[in-house]
């Protein structure tokens, strides 16, 4: 990587990240509760979702006092650099408030509209996974390349389910209709963790419907820097109805799949 721009967007990111994901693990309380809600009763933020954002914005404004942010719990400003930091202080906070390991802090840069650095700590694994746009991806410093395709039916398939009644009820349908159709399917309660299995070739595809920006910024680009095919519904870029991301070879049947079965709607 050769822009001195992008590099320093990538050390800030990095040890943003880093404190981010060391407050979380070190700092959790014991007696550790549901400070708010957000789409239903089991849609929850914790007290450390809360300090790990503000002092991931904290950090940033520390150095870059005139970029914009887009936080999940509430950051946003437009900023005036064409910068756009886009955080998720804690993706998979049921996880965390569960006391489960699969949980993570996503960082992604935006300059002009373009995803251009995307982090990704992943702290109960030991792993730190990055990406530059056309930089490649890493995972503590180890390149990240997505798996050979296997047919669909040998594909396994990650996702996630909405915290809406109705909406998750359908995205129960669709999942029990695709089952038969792959080796299996997981769930682990992370979009950005899956998006960087996909990466590091743990999984062969991942799909959700309805995700924010915060929730994929960081790990689509990391998976795409992996060699991995990313989208949403046919000839549309990931986004809220749909989000797909595959090694190529799966992600063209995936997607027909998800289009098929109507995974974007109830």
């Amino acid at each position: 990587m050769t822009d001195p721009a992008l590099t320093e967007l990538l050390d800030l990111a990095l040890e943003a990240a880093r404190r981010a994901g060391a407050l979380l693990r070190d700092g959790r309380p014991a007696d550790l509760g549901v400070a708010a809600t957000k789409s239903s009763p089991i849609d929850v933020v914790t007290e450390m979702d809360i300090a790990a954002e503000k002092l991931i914005t904290g950090y940033l404004t520390d150095f870059r006092p005139d970029d914009g942010f887009l936080g999940e719990e509430g950051a946003s400003s437009p900023g005036s650099t064409g910068i756009r930091w886009v955080i998720d202080p804690l993706d998979g906070t049921v996880n965390y408030l569960y006391g489960l390991p699969t949980w993570a802090v996503s960082i992604a840069a935006e300059r002009d509209g373009e995803r251009v650095v995307g982090v990704v700590e992943a702290p109960m694994r030991g792993e730190t996974y990055r990406a530059v746009l056309g930089g490649g991806a890493y995972a503590n410093g180890n390149a990240l390349r997505c798996r050979p395709a296997p047919p669909l039916d040998q594909a396994l398939v990650s996702t996630g389910f909405n915290y809406v009644g109705h909406v998750r009820a359908h995205q129960a349908e669709v999942a029990q209709q695709l089952i038969p159709r792959l080796r299996d399917i997981r769930r682990s309660g992370s979009a950005a963790v899956d998006l960087c299995d996909v990466a590091a070739g743990r999984l062969d595809g991942f799909y959700e419907r309805g995700l924010h920006p915060w929730d994929l910024a960081a790990g689509d680009l990391i998976a795409r820097e992996a060699g991995a095919l990313t989208g949403g519904r046919p000839g549309l870029p990931a986004d809220g109805d749909l989000t797909v991301a595959a090694t190529p070879g799966v992600f063209e049947p995936l997607q027909a799949a998800l289009e098929e079965l109507g995974a974007w709607h109830d």
